[in-house]
């Protein structure tokens, strides 16, 4: 078992003084970390959490969810990162299937939390006086450290379980390629849920980097600070990117040195658009199970290779199973050992050492990445992966409906929604359809569009063919 010292005390004990967490106004050094982390760290140990714990994590973009996550760390129970977008019976699921012992939230998504039933509740931001605790002095790399959920093709969430190995690799890999800069400070507006947000606060205590927090996405604001140089560095997916550069006026501070565009396929005009504009845009390559970025652009490689993820991360490897395209395989020290209780799972993702991405791309001559498709059911929307087979799940739960099929169609705001197709055996109206999901699933979740057919396209298999219900949005709607 390799072991590294306490990640947030040997940070606080090497550059105390540095500006750690900046939240609008409102700033904490490395040491105040620190401190803030440990005295909850002794709060939630009076509340009965112990090492080894899974604890659901309900909270927003705040500093109070980051002192949480590292205050979890500082007593080795590991973080289930709940999106907070879910809906309440989702979300129960998820805390059951982890086996967690408490749901952690914060004031703002008390309602939700309450209505999460069968499991201890904690609001953490309102806690008592306790002892500050610092008594776990090394961090074993095998030791899990967060856990978060993600779809699959069946429809039921599987916890990828995240190592702090997993995230030292990350951070590590991520610094090889796009460099460390000693005034570096990253934006980070995404959710901290996410493992886009969740990595940000990795490679800020290991970096010693500054993270400038914010509650919510607005373009202008975020546009207001890449302007007046108060950040190095940002995570967006397309859909933010898209809204930044419809409010742009004028052009970003020189200080701005890497926009990391993940969540699928760049639109290529998005990408020419900040090429014409100077905008140093990476497009990158990842997923829960990769601990965030796998394969990126090296930055002199930005412009040449337009539409390209780039290459694989320095101590990773990617493999695509087939001639010229074909699924994506991807190996490397920032791969998760696995999905919890999930051996089937397991047993189809890992083959000789190699991940299976299930998404689908192709290498160029030079090796660089082009990512076809994520998943080839997977809808994108707004940088949220949503899983038909799910939507299909609720749909047919609905006693009016016979069968359902799901698909993604185009978006001008999203990039894509879910498009529902049913088959009814009983009259039932489409907003008795929409109230249906939307008392079930999380509001991304929820279908754009609801069309009756009189049957659902099938293979020989009778397996249902998602494309051509895209195909037939297609031809009845957009021309």
């Amino acid at each position: 078992m390799m072991n590294m010292p306490n990640w947030l005390q040997q940070r606080a004990f090497l550059t105390p003084e540095r500006t750690a967490l900046a939240f609008y106004d409102e700033t904490w050094t490395f040491s105040q970390l620190f401190d803030k982390a440990s005295v909850l760290a002794g709060q939630l140990k009076a509340a009965g959490i112990k090492k080894g714990d899974y604890c659901g994590v309900l909270a927003g973009n705040r500093p109070d969810t980051v002192f949480l996550i590292h205050a979890l760390q500082q007593i080795g129970a590991a973080a289930v990162m709940l999106n907070s977008r879910l809906a309440a019976e989702e979300l129960a699921w998820q805390l059951q299937d982890a086996d967690a012992v408490c749901l952690l939230y914060d004031g703002e998504h008390q309602n939700k939390a309450h209505s999460v039933t069968d499991i201890r509740s904690f609001c953490f931001t309102s806690f008592g006086k306790a002892a500050k605790e610092n008594k776990r002095e090394m961090f074993a790399l095998e030791d899990i450290c967060s856990l978060m959920y993600t779809s699959g093709t069946t429809g039921r969430p599987k916890g990828v379980k995240q190592t702090y190995g997993n995230h030292y690799a990350s951070a590590t890999a991520s610094a090889l390629n796009l460099g460390l800069h000693s005034d570096d400070a990253w934006l980070c507006a995404v959710p901290l849920f996410h493992i886009s947000g969740y990595s940000i606060l990795m490679k800020s205590v290991l970096y010693g980097m500054e993270v400038c927090l914010i509650e919510k996405f607005d373009p202008n604001y975020v546009n207001g600070l890449l302007q007046e140089g108060r950040v190095t560095m940002i995570s967006v997916v397309t859909a933010m990117l898209s809204s930044m550069l419809h409010t742009l006026e004028g052009a970003y501070h020189a200080r701005l040195r890497c926009v990391l565009l993940g969540g699928g396929p760049a639109p290529l005009p998005i990408l020419e658009t900040c090429q014409a504009k100077g905008i140093p845009v990476y497009q990158t390559y990842g997923m829960t199970e990769t601990s965030s970025q796998i394969v990126t652009l090296a930055p002199e490689d930005a412009f040449r290779k337009i539409g390209s993820a780039g290459k694989p991360l320095f101590p990773c490897a990617i493999h695509i199973d087939g001639e010229d395209e074909g699924e994506i395989w991807v190996s490397g020290p920032n791969v998760t050992p696995g999905y919890l209780n999930r051996p089937d799972a397991n047993e189809r993702a890992f083959q000789n050492g190699w991940f299976r991405t299930g998404d689908i791309g192709r290498l160029d001559e030079e090796g660089f990445l082009y990512v076809l498709d994520r998943r080839s059911d997977l809808i994108i929307s707004g940088g949220e992966n949503i899983y038909p087979a799910e939507i299909e799940s609720v749909l047919t739960g609905h006693p009016a409906l016979l069968e359902a099929g799901v698909a993604g169609v185009p978006d001008e705001k999203w990039g894509s929604v879910p498009a529902a197709f049913y088959v009814a055996q009983s009259p039932v109206s489409k907003a008795e359809l929409l109230h249906f999901c939307q008392e079930k699933l999380a509001r991304f979740k929820v279908p754009a569009y609801f069309i009756e057919v009189e049957v659902l396209p099938r293979n020989a298999a009778n397996k249902l063919l998602r494309r051509e219900l895209a195909r037939q949005w297609s031809e009845r709607y957009e021309h």
